[in-house]
C-alpha cells in the first residue's frame, strides 16, 4: 500500500517528479522522459505555465485549431478552437461556409447581469429582518466603495441587492442576492470580494440593530460566493434563409430537409436523453472557443446545463422553425465571459486568440461563442438527418486509429485513400492496415 506524502507542495519540480516516478511508475525513466518532453524549451514561458496552477510537473497539450469563414453581424471571423475531439473544427468550418452563402450569422447580447449570493441562517421574526435589511442596504453598497471604484468608473459595478426568503426550501435560510455588471471582466474575484464585504457589514450591523433580540442578532453567515447560473447574462445567435435555399448538396429536397431538421430539434426539446447529447454537441463548439480564449469552461458548462433545465425538464438549447417559407435556427444561451483579467493577460496563445478575433469586448465574445455553438449544432443535425453522424466523424477519426497503430506517413496515405469512398470502422482499418503491412514483408 502506498504511503501518503507530507509537504509535497514544498518540493521542487524535479523532486515532485522523482517522487512520482519512484512511487507510481514501473518504468521510472520512461515516465520521466514523457513528463519532460512536454516542457517548453523557453524557460521563461515554462515558468509562466508552471505558475498557473499548483504542483505543476509538465504541460498537457491540446490542439489549437481554426474554423474560418464565420460571418457574424457583417464581420468575418476566423474562430480559434481548442479541444481534442475529431471532426468538431471541420464541422464548425463547414457550417460557417454553408451560412456564409446565406447571409451569415446574426447575434445580439440580451443582458449581461451576473449574480452573487450571501447565504445565511436567521432564527427570528422575518418582518424584523426585512426592516433591518432595508436599513442596512445602503451601507452594504457603501462598504464596497473601495472594491467597486474602478469598475464603477468604467460603467459597471453592483446593480442591485435584495433579500430572499428561502425558508420554504430550508428552515431559517435566507440570502442576500446581488446582481452585478462586470463589463469585459469575467468578474469572479470582483463579485466574491463584494459578497464577503456584504457579509461582514451585514453581520456587524445586526449586532447593534435595536429591534433584534440576542438570538436574532446571531446571524450565521454560511458562505459568500458568486453563482455560475446566470440566466440574465444572455446572448442570442441565429441563422435564417428561404427554405428553397437549403441543402442543395444532399439527396433530399430543401423542404424535406427543413421539416426533418425542425423535427430533430423538437425531439431534443421533448426527450432529455436526446437533449443531453444534442447539447453536448452545442458545447463542443462553445467550450472549444471558451478554452482558446482563456475563459472558465467548467463555469460555462454548469451554467448552460442549468439553463437547459430551467423549466423543470432538461431540454434543447437550440430552436428551429419554418414560417412562411423561411427556415430559422437559433440559440439563446447564458455566457458569463471576460476578455480582460485572468489568463487573458497571461497566456500567450490566449492573447493571440483574442487578437485574432479583433480584441473583442466581453459582449462581442459572447456573440462569437454562441455562434460557434449554433454552428456546431447545425453541422451535427445536418449530418444526423442526412448521411448519419458516423460517416464524417469516422473519416476524421481514421488518423487517430492509424497513429495508434504506428503507421508511417506512406502507410497513412495509402489507407486514407482506401477509405475514400468506404465506411470507416475500427476493425476494417486494422484489417486493411495489417494487409498492407503483410504485403510489405
Amino acid at each position: 500500500m502506498k504511503k501518503p506524502v507530507d509537504g509535497f507542495s514544498k518540493l521542487t519540480k524535479e523532486e515532485k517528479i522523482d517522487w512520482l516516478a519512484n512511487h507510481y511508475f514501473q518504468d521510472r525513466k520512461d515516465a520521466v522522459s514523457i513528463i519532460k518532453q512536454y516542457w517548453n524549451t523557453n524557460a521563461a514561458l515554462q515558468k509562466l505555465h508552471d505558475e498557473f496552477i499548483e504542483n505543476t510537473i509538465t504541460n498537457y497539450y491540446l490542439p489549437f485549431g481554426i474554423a474560418p469563414n464565420f460571418a457574424i453581424n457583417g464581420h468575418l471571423y476566423s474562430i480559434p478552437m481548442c479541444l481534442e475531439e475529431s471532426s468538431v473544427v471541420a464541422a464548425a468550418s463547414k457550417a460557417a461556409k454553408y451560412w456564409l452563402k446565406r447571409g451569415g450569422f446574426k447575434a445580439e447580447v440580451i443582458a449581461t447581469e451576473k449574480i452573487g449570493q450571501v447565504h445565511f441562517m436567521y432564527h427570528g421574526d422575518k418582518e424584523k429582518l426585512v426592516r433591518y435589511f432595508n436599513q442596512i442596504k445602503p451601507l452594504l453598497i457603501e462598504a464596497t466603495d473601495s472594491i467597486t471604484k474602478n469598475m464603477r468608473k468604467r460603467g459597471g459595478g453592483i446593480l442591485d441587492i435584495i433579500l430572499k426568503d428561502k425558508t420554504a426550501d430550508l428552515d431559517n435560510y435566507y440570502q442576500i442576492h446581488a446582481t452585478f455588471d462586470t463589463l469585459d471582466a469575467m468578474g469572479a474575484n470582483f463579485i466574491n470580494s463584494c459578497l464577503e464585504q456584504f457579509a461582514k457589514t451585514f453581520k456587524a450591523g445586526a449586532n447593534t440593530y435595536e429591534e433584534f433580540t440576542e438570538e436574532e442578532r446571531d446571524i450565521q453567515i454560511v458562505m459568500s460566493i458568486l453563482s455560475n447560473y446566470v440566466p440574465n447574462c444572455l446572448v442570442k445567435a441565429e441563422v435564417s434563409c428561404k427554405v428553397d435555399e437549403l441543402n442543395e448538396d444532399q439527396n433530399i429536397s430543401p423542404q424535406a430537409f427543413a421539416e426533418k431538421f425542425v423535427r430533430a430539434i423538437d425531439i431534443a426539446k421533448a426527450e432529455p436523453h436526446r437533449a443531453v447529447t444534442h447539447n453536448k454537441g452545442v458545447m463542443n463548439g462553445i467550450d472549444a472557443v471558451v478554452l482558446a480564449t482563456g475563459n472558465d469552461f467548467r463555469a460555462i458548462e454548469a451554467g448552460v446545463h442549468a439553463y437547459a433545465a430551467k423549466n423543470g425538464t432538461y431540454s434543447s438549447l437550440t430552436h428551429a422553425t419554418i414560417d412562411n417559407g423561411i427556415f430559422k435556427f437559433w440559440i439563446e444561451v447564458p455566457l458569463a465571459l471576460g476578455t480582460i483579467g485572468g489568463l487573458t493577460n497571461l497566456h500567450p496563445l490566449v492573447k493571440l486568440a483574442l487578437e485574432m478575433l479583433g480584441k473583442p469586448s466581453a459582449k462581442e465574445l459572447m456573440q462569437i461563442v454562441a455562434v460557434a455553438g449554433l454552428a456546431q449544432n447545425f453541422a451535427a443535425i445536418r449530418s444526423l438527418i442526412t448521411t448519419g453522424i458516423q460517416k464524417g466523424h469516422m473519416k476524421m477519426h481514421l488518423m487517430n486509429i492509424l497513429n495508434q497503430l504506428g503507421a508511417t506517413d506512406e502507410e497513412k496515405s495509402i489507407v486514407v485513400e482506401l477509405f475514400h469512398n468506404k465506411t470507416v470502422t475500427h476493425s476494417e482499418v486494422i484489417k486493411e492496415f495489417n494487409n498492407l503491412r503483410a504485403k510489405s514483408l
